[in-house]
């Protein structure tokens, strides 16, 4: 019969104690416990580990060979329970990154599923910049980021997983003439006043889609929030081109809005992680990128 995780464990207690009473005081359990399992090791290899004295036990030449392997058997177990509990996330810490945008519309579903999955995950989120967040990532500040793909500047530095791909949608008042269009196009928006969002990751993927329009709406009103942006479409001071992930149906004064598809290809903006490539990702952050594949599925 082969020995035992836990004949070992008897046996190292024994040997670092000198004695059975001794063994089993740090074990807390009984003497007769200790006895047998000594016993049946020393049956199963063969050899006297112990020469028993009056007051206690002393290591035969043999014992002392085995003790260095009973050991070292336990502390590779006890590290490989540690790696897998840190694989499982049970343990450790994320620093994350967001930009304010993300942190919006992508990040709480995902945080509230992390958090779910691994509790005891020390998590430290950084809000800032798409540009700054590279920064972070590059010094070794955050693990991993969570923002606008389009803004990662350097690519051979950056490894990026895209999470959500959100086509460009047109924002509307209930009423417009345009909401009633079997099909609206491009040229449909000439004449159209436009609201236009200034918000900082969002700003450069606005003004690369309008640089390759071949017509350029008319800017009514340039703002960086938000809200605004669902207030004054909502109430008719013009319609937006925005992400369909940023969409909601009513303004904060529970106006309306509609949005409508736009013939034509605007492409779209993708929402994605970011880390550092060549640098391992730590446990917890590697768990954080697969919570987060998995909450978002197949980009969409």
């Amino acid at each position: 019969m082969a020995f035992t995780l836990r004949q070992l464990q008897f046996f190292v207690a024994a040997a670092e104690a000198g004695s059975v009473s001794g063994a089993a005081r740090a074990l807390s359990i009984s003497q007769s416990s200790v006895t047998e399992a000594v016993r049946a090791l020393e049956e199963d290899l063969g050899v006297t580990l112990f020469d028993r004295q009056a007051r206690g036990l002393a290591l035969t030449h043999r014992g002392s060979q085995f003790l260095r392997h009973a050991q070292k058997i336990l502390a590779d177990v006890a590290a490989a329970r540690l790696a897998f509990r840190e694989e499982a996330g049970g343990t450790g810490r994320l620093a994350l990154g967001v930009t304010s945008l993300v942190a919006g519309y992508v990040l709480s579903d995902i945080l509230s599923r992390f958090r779910r999955a691994h509790p005891q995950v020390d998590l430290q989120v950084v809000e800032e910049t798409g540009d700054y967040l590279q920064h972070l990532l590059i010094g070794g500040e955050i693990d991993v980021a969570l923002l606008l793909a389009s803004s990662v500047r350097d690519r051979l530095a950056m490894r990026i997983e895209t999470l959500v791909v959100s086509p460009w949608r047109l924002w509307l008042p209930l009423g417009h003439p345009l909401a009633a269009a079997e099909a609206i196009g491009l040229d449909d928006l000439a004449d159209a006043p436009l609201i236009q969002l200034m918000v900082d990751e969002i700003e450069e993927s606005t003004r690369a889609m309008m640089a390759a329009l071949r017509v350029r709406p008319r800017i009514a009103f340039r703002t960086r929030s938000v809200e605004a942006v669902r207030s004054l479409v909502a109430t008719g001071a013009g319609v937006a081109i925005l992400p369909e992930l940023m969409y909601r149906p009513w303004s904060l004064e529970g106006d309306r809005i509609g949005i409508r598809d736009i013939s034509g290809d605007l492409g779209a903006v993708q929402v994605g992680l970011a880390w550092r490539r060549g640098a391992p990702l730590p446990p917890p952050a590697l768990n954080f990128v697969r919570v987060a594949q998995s909450a978002a599925g197949p980009a969409r």
